[in-house]
């Protein structure tokens, strides 16, 4: 199944029906008097959260949803029968934005939560609703009120509990292979991963119930937020996440640069991503004599201060589950 991350689609709720005019004909009843019933109310437009979708793929094939009109009101005072609503079923994490990406409407953060997007319209009254003391036959109706339209952008942010980062080739779909049941594309040229992935990190005994859950987005390249490489749209995947995991490829020429392009980027992202806890392992350090992993650890350590810093080899999985241990600590920290 393709991913899909974003998508703009046009929704309508229903209008509601018109009043009827009607007066009561029966025999042996000589002034009957108005019976008109009013108008039935317009469909709703309701966006809910379902916990078997992680791709707003759907919407790519259908992009206009209409709720339906209520029915006109009948005589006998019988009113217009109700309009059906159009049930918008999203993954949860999505965020659904205004035509002109500006204001959050809604944020589906929760398995089942449901919100009225846009209430349908009220249904018109039947000439039975006008009549007065003085005005015993009315002859006056009113149509239904129409429902609302918009145009919206359903944006979908993945729930993970830390996110990977890094430039391509650093070894994060590795990572992710290596401590998850993920099966992510793995091949030895840039932009290998082309949509985010997650994964679910199991440690210790089963019953212990320790895990999380471990996103992997696309490399970032200098200059993403201006568009470059594949762009910086898919750190809105990362948003959410309690703590970074920054990887940097050790068998790269400069690691400080490395590390401080993607910090770089992070910055000029905004939304919170630079002030996130972080942990900066520098991977396949199997590739590497101690001498050179020392010399870099020493240069990392120097640029990235505070920040803890682990040398580990995916491939091989060494140091991978003291990685996986202290994001843990963070996260089960931010947890409670």
């Amino acid at each position: 199944m393709k991913f899909l991350d974003q998508a703009k689609i046009y929704v309508k709720s229903g209008d509601g029906g018109p009043g009827c005019i009607s007066f009561r004909r029966e025999k042996f009843i000589e002034y009957g008097g108005p019976d008109g019933g009013n108008g039935g109310r317009g469909g709703d437009v309701i966006v809910e959260a379902a916990d078997n979708l992680n791709t707003l793929i759907d919407f790519r094939y259908q992009q206009h949803f209409k709720a339906g009109n209520g029915h006109h009101g009948e005589g006998r005072l019988r009113s217009g029968a109700q309009g059906n609503d159009v049930v918008l079923k999203v993954p949860v994490g999505t965020q659904i934005y205004d035509e002109f990406e500006e204001t959050v409407l809604a944020d589906m953060q929760e398995v089942g939560q449901r919100i009225v997007l846009l209430k349908g319209g009220d249904g018109g009254f039947g000439n039975d609703y006008f009549k007065t003391s003085t005005n015993r036959s009315p002859r006056k109706n009113t149509p239904g009120w129409k429902g609302e339209e918009h145009t919206i952008i359903l944006r979908l942010k993945l729930i993970a509990d830390s996110g990977l980062i890094g430039l391509p080739n650093a070894g994060k779909s590795t990572f992710l292979a290596a401590c998850t049941a993920a099966k992510p594309k793995i091949a030895d040229y840039p932009f290998t991963t082309l949509s985010p992935g997650l994964g679910v990190v199991r440690l210790g005994n089963p019953q212990d119930g320790v895990e999380f859950v471990l996103a992997d987005i696309p490399g970032l390249i200098e200059g993403a937020h201006e568009g470059h490489g594949l762009g910086d749209r898919f750190l809105g995947h990362v948003e959410r996440t309690k703590i970074l995991l920054h990887l940097i490829d050790a068998t790269a020429d400069d690691v400080v640069a490395s590390y401080k392009t993607i910090r770089k980027e992070l910055k000029a992202y905004g939304n919170g991503l630079v002030a996130k806890p972080e942990i900066i392992a520098l991977n396949k350090c199997d590739a590497l004599s101690p001498d050179e992993i020392k010399d870099k650890m020493a240069k990392l350590k120097k640029a990235a201060k505070k920040t803890p810093i682990y040398q580990i080899s995916a491939a091989t999985q060494q140091g991978v589950k003291d990685v996986l241990w202290e994001l843990f600590k963070v996260i089960k920290s931010a947890r409670e």
